[in-house]
């Protein structure tokens, strides 16, 4: 049975509350970000910074709630460029897990209200301790910030939520503070992207800036004698399913390399095919990479030159592999 008239008003007047809805908080919640930024502390921020790039120990961030997801991703961050940190539970630390913060650690903690009791517990044994703390709040006046070494303070009007009740604009808002505090370390460390790679490995960035080519090479690489006809040329390029052939000299050195291009490009200038050898049908002088290079760089040079595959080779020029662009 079709739509009724009136239930299609009644859909397309709900879809477009929804859209109005998305909008608002999305521009509600940009608004706010701006006006942070606009409005941030210098003063506070410098110091916070300057706390975080002396720190002899390690970088603790604890919330509760929304701000405890919201500082593992903080932590999460900051262990991933350059700055070593984790995050620890408020509740959990108060029930032992203190005796993992040292007195060379720096403490974020993050409460909007700045009066989470969970977090509040925690002062006196860190000022024990000796740890310095930075707050993320909204209410620079309240017991948290006033127990701070800096304050980096949210600014926020209200939540997104209508009720203004629910952790949404203020989430946002830290979670920004966090990256804007990693951002700027970064800069100020010259973290480079090889630096990145050494903490992400597994990664598809760690991938490209910490493996060799000799790790991904195609090992089984055919080859021809330079004197070779043009049938067994045929015959090893066909055999060795890589679309092109290593030529050799007498010594087993590497004297070119013949391509299923370059046969084409004989073929229409030559009719002598039968009496043709491996020398006059191959490249002199193939671009090579050697073992160790990393295949970023193998990537940069195929772009470059715009060809799918490089061979390798070691130490004596011997050719021992060919990494293609795919790999």
């Amino acid at each position: 049975m079709s739509e009724t008239p009136n239930k299609k008003i009644v859909d397309e007047s709900a879809n477009s509350a929804f859209i109005a809805s998305v909008q608002q908080t999305l521009t509600e919640q940009g608004s706010a970000l701006q006006n942070l930024a606009m409005r941030l502390d210098d003063v506070q921020y410098i110091q916070a910074l300057k706390m975080i790039m002396t720190c002899k120990g390690h970088v603790i961030v604890s919330g509760m709630g929304k701000s405890g997801h919201v500082g593992r991703k903080i932590s999460a961050t900051l262990a991933s460029t350059g700055t070593p940190s984790f995050f620890i539970h408020p509740a959990e630390a108060f029930h032992g897990d203190l005796g993992m913060i040292t007195p060379y650690d720096l403490l974020i903690l993050i409460s909007a209200s700045g009066e989470t009791d969970e977090v509040l517990k925690l002062v006196p044994s860190l000022k024990d301790f000796g740890n310095r703390i930075i707050a993320i709040t909204n209410n620079i006046h309240s017991t948290l910030a006033r127990h701070a070494d800096a304050v980096l303070a949210l600014n926020m009007a209200n939540e997104s939520c209508p009720n203004n009740l629910a952790p949404t604009t203020s989430t946002t808002l830290t979670m920004a503070i966090g990256d804007a505090l990693a951002v700027a370390l970064m800069r100020v460390r010259q973290f480079m992207p090889d630096d990145f790679a050494r903490y992400h490995p597994g990664g598809s960035l760690g991938r490209r800036l910490l493996t060799r080519v000799s790790d991904v090479m195609q090992r089984d690489v055919p080859s021809v004698a330079i004197d070779a006809p043009f049938k067994t040329v045929i015959a090893r390029i066909t055999s060795g399913c890589q679309g092109m052939v290593v030529v050799q000299d007498e010594a087993g050195n590497l004297a070119g390399m013949i391509t299923d291009g370059d046969l084409r490009r004989f073929m229409e200038r030559s009719d002598a095919l039968a009496s043709a050898t491996a020398a006059q049908m191959m490249t002199r002088e193939p671009m090579t990479l050697p073992e160790e290079t990393m295949i970023i760089e193998a990537e940069e040079k195929m772009q470059k030159h715009r060809v799918s595959s490089l061979l390798i080779t070691n130490k004596e020029n011997k050719v021992t592999g060919l990494v293609r662009i795919f790999d």
